[in-house]
This record gives C-alpha cells, structure tokens and sequence, in this order.
C-alpha cells in the first residue's frame, strides 16, 4: 500500500520551513545590529538594515498578524523595530544636511531628492496613499497634516508636489532637531515653503488644531508600542473633524519585523475604507479611513472634500511663509 502525503499538508510544511528559515535569519540579524557601536549611517549599518528588509518582503501568507508570529520572533520584534526607527531618524538626519548643502547652491530641492537611497521607494508609497485616498475624496482637500514627518520629510514634499501641488502641509514631530532640519530643508525650495509649515509635537497632543485639516497621514513610527499607538488614534478619533480623512501606514507578514502593525479593527471611531497590502518594493501597507460624521464644524462640505469655513479657523495660520512652532505639550 502506497501512502499519498496530501498536498496542503506539503505547502503547511513548506510554509513552516520558510517562516523557520526567516525567523533564524531575523535572529541572527537582530544579534548583529545589536551589537553595532552606533547606528549611524555606515557602510555596516547601510549592509545589515539592507539585509533586513531584504528577508522581510517576501510573502509569507500564513503571517497574517501578530498573533501568527513564533513566541521566539515576537520576543526581538519589538526591540528590532526601536532599532530601525532610530537607524531610520539617523539616515534621514545624515540626508537632510547633506540636501540643505545642495538646495543652497542651487536654490531648489527637489531636483536633489533621488540621491536619498530610498528615493524611489517614497514616490511609490506616496502614489499608494494619494491613488486610494483619491478614490473615495470628491474634492482635493486644502489643507492636511502629516504626523511623524522626520528630519527628511519626503513624503509631504512628494504628495505636495507630484499629488496635490494646489495644497498646503503642516508637518509635526516629536523631535524638535528633526522639525528644525526640515524647515530649513525645504525652506530653500520657494515652490515648497510656501505650502509648508512645521511644528514640533506629540501626534498624541495636538488637540483641537486636528479639527483643521482635511486628510491626516500617521507614519508608520508614531506610537512603536501598540498602548502608544492606540493613544493616538484615540486623540485623533476625538479631534479630527467628522468626514476628515486619515491615513495610516502599517504593516503586514515579515514586514511586521520593521514597522508597527495597525489592525483596521483598531481605528475606533473611523470608518475603514481600504486596506492596501503590498507585496512589492513598498514596505508599508496602507490603511484609509474616514473620521465617523458627516458635517463639518462649518456647516459646509464634508471636510474630506475639502472643507474651507473650517480651514478659515486656523489657529494664526499663514499660507505666505515657512513656520516652525512648537507646541505646548497639553495643546
């Protein structure tokens, strides 16, 4: 009698043989960048972090969440993820100068942008975002704000100028260095200062100047640990205006190892409009929700659409010129 292996059962091994095989390389990985003596950009650190993400976007199917993580894979996971959040910073940090030199001599940015490394990985995360919030959005919104900009803040520079060149951004960051880098970043480029503002602020205590915006982008790295990051989509669920549009980077498989993971399930007090998984270049995956409500504060249109009595109530808001602010902590 000759005994047949049934075929799920073969891919369910094989499965488990891949996420074995990831989950050794993560290890060893983890091991080695933790034992860098900085994370500053080097040609080691540039080698490693490159290796990470390398093994991470593959597809893993049966790595739906973080429930279908090994015990042994959650254990580094959080402290991986510190890592490359602070690698990230430190790149960008590193970028942004060496672009303010050649925005000085020239005058302009964004001809100077592709000599950041991870250039074309932006311009299509950036497409992702503005392609499906596009989709369920009537009318351009005026005015929206991105949370977690960093010291380089690529991806309002790139949906700025590539997908709603008409509107004006206002960037936040808990690191007043990365605020402070940015500002004079994009200060030397006039098509940008011009629809730019700056503010140094925890994404979990804006307060009432949420109301304002149309569309709010939340990077992957505000709020690593899932309390932390649960604290802030309960202060924007409270302050964004009803129809105000969110958009939230997460992340999904291997590539939970790099960046915080957001259930849809999570976003309470929003309606979940699409969920976009990559499984190509493009690290994170894409969340678009709309703030639960229709009507705006102004009695006018849906904010999503773009809502200007709102817009109007901007706190001292100035469209003419670069502001770098800082945000009292109980604001």
């Amino acid at each position: 009698m000759v005994c047949q292996v049934h075929p799920t059962a073969t891919k369910v091994d094989e499965e488990d043989s891949r996420i074995s095989k990831l989950v050794s390389t993560i290890t060893g990985l983890h091991e080695a960048i933790s034992k860098l003596p900085s994370l500053h950009p080097s040609p080691e650190v540039n080698t490693l972090f490159t290796s990470l993400v390398t093994a991470c976007i593959p597809s893993f199917p049966s790595l739906s969440g973080l429930s279908s993580l090994p015990s042994s894979a959650l254990s580094i996971r959080n402290h991986l993820i510190s890592l490359c959040s602070t690698a990230e910073s430190l790149l960008e940090l590193h970028h942004s100068s060496n672009l303010l030199s050649l925005s000085l001599s020239s005058s302009s940015l964004l001809p100077h942008l592709p000599l950041f490394p991870y250039f074309s990985n932006y311009i299509s995360l950036s497409h992702l975002e503005a392609s499906l919030l596009l989709s369920h959005l009537t009318l351009h919104p005026s005015l929206l704000a991105f949370l977690g900009s960093g010291p380089l803040p690529l991806s309002s520079i790139l949906l700025a100028s590539r997908h709603f060149p008409s509107a004006s951004f206002h960037n936040y960051d808990i690191d007043d260095t990365a605020t402070v880098s940015a500002a004079a970043l994009v200060s030397n480029d006039p098509s940008l200062s011009a629809r730019m503002e700056f503010f140094t602020a925890d994404a979990a205590a804006i307060g009432p100047r949420l109301r304002n915006y149309g569309v709010v982008f939340l990077a992957a790295l505000v709020g690593v640990g899932k309390e932390q990051k649960a604290a802030v989509v309960e202060h924007l669920a409270k302050y964004m205006a009803p129809g105000a549009m969110l958009v939230v980077r997460s992340a999904h498989g291997a590539r939970m190892f790099l960046y915080p993971v957001v259930e849809p399930g999570e976003l309470h007090g929003f309606e979940v409009l699409s969920v976009y998984h990559p499984d190509d270049e493009v690290i994170n995956s894409v969340i678009v929700a709309r703030k639960i409500g229709v009507e705006c504060a102004g009695g006018g249109a849906p904010v999503a659409a773009g809502c200007k009595s709102c817009e109007a109530k901007m706190m001292n808001h100035t469209h003419g010129g670069m502001v770098v602010e800082e945000l009292p902590s109980g604001a």
